[in-house]
């Protein structure tokens, strides 16, 4: 089969949904490879893959969950393939009625609902619970929480007003509907563990042109695109 008959099934963390599409797209052009995106939490993409959904590649928010593939004997590699680092942001609407957004602001008890992934199928939910837990605010806090399935309905929650603040990836808060309703702080990294972000081919799947996408991502134009996106390169 040539590469310009191939669709390359991608299992993408949703965090990547903001991100990805016009990466695909000039991915397809240079190569005559679709790639078909499913964008679900890392947890749920994890579950499937170890069931024997017909994915090729996974790309997760986390290492975590490509772990438990490799675990499974679902995967090519014994590690996964850092292809990212993630940042952690807290984003609010602009008529939301907070004038200083900072994390000491969710202490207010006019502050009655904070959007969070879930950390149980979302690293950035992981994340957000690593913040609340390292500054003390989760016993504070933990009665607001509104617990959404993955970021991207986190970001939803956030910016429909369901929830007066979210726990946001910053590939959310830079897309241009959220830039344009809200604002966002970038949560101190020290207040979390970093969220590196990584990739495995699937056992059996087309590896070729997996691996064709992932040498894709390393091009420099496509890192800066990435970054620019919310997505810092990983160093070498």
């Amino acid at each position: 089969m040539s590469f310009a008959q191939q669709t390359l099934r991608l299992a993408a963390a949703a965090d990547l949904q903001p991100v990805l599409p016009p990466i695909l797209a000039s991915f397809e052009q240079q190569t005559g490879i679709h790639v078909l995106a499913s964008y679900q939490s890392s947890a749920t993409l994890a579950t499937q893959i170890v069931q024997g959904a017909p994915f090729d590649l996974f790309m997760a928010a986390d290492l975590s969950f490509p772990q438990r593939v490799i675990d499974a004997g679902k995967a090519e590699e014994e590690r996964p393939i850092p292809y990212a680092r993630g940042t952690l942001v807290l984003w609010t609407r602009n008529d939301s009625g907070i004038k200083a957004l900072s994390l000491d602001a969710l202490r207010s008890p006019d502050l009655r609902t904070i959007a969070i992934a879930n950390p149980e199928h979302a690293p950035y939910g992981r994340a957000a619970q690593a913040v609340l837990d390292h500054t003390g605010l989760l016993p504070v806090v933990k009665p607001r929480l509104v617990v959404a399935e993955n970021i991207a309905q986190t970001a939803q929650y956030a910016d429909s007003g369901n929830a007066q603040v979210g726990f946001l990836s910053l590939t959310s808060a830079l897309t241009p509907r959220l830039s344009a309703d809200g604002h966002y702080i970038r949560v101190p990294t020290d207040d979390y563990p970093p969220i590196l972000q990584g990739a495995i081919v699937v056992r059996g799947a087309q590896s070729a042109a997996a691996h064709r996408f992932l040498d894709y991502l390393r091009r420099p134009e496509i890192s800066h695109t990435l970054a620019i996106s919310g997505l810092e390169p990983v160093l070498p």
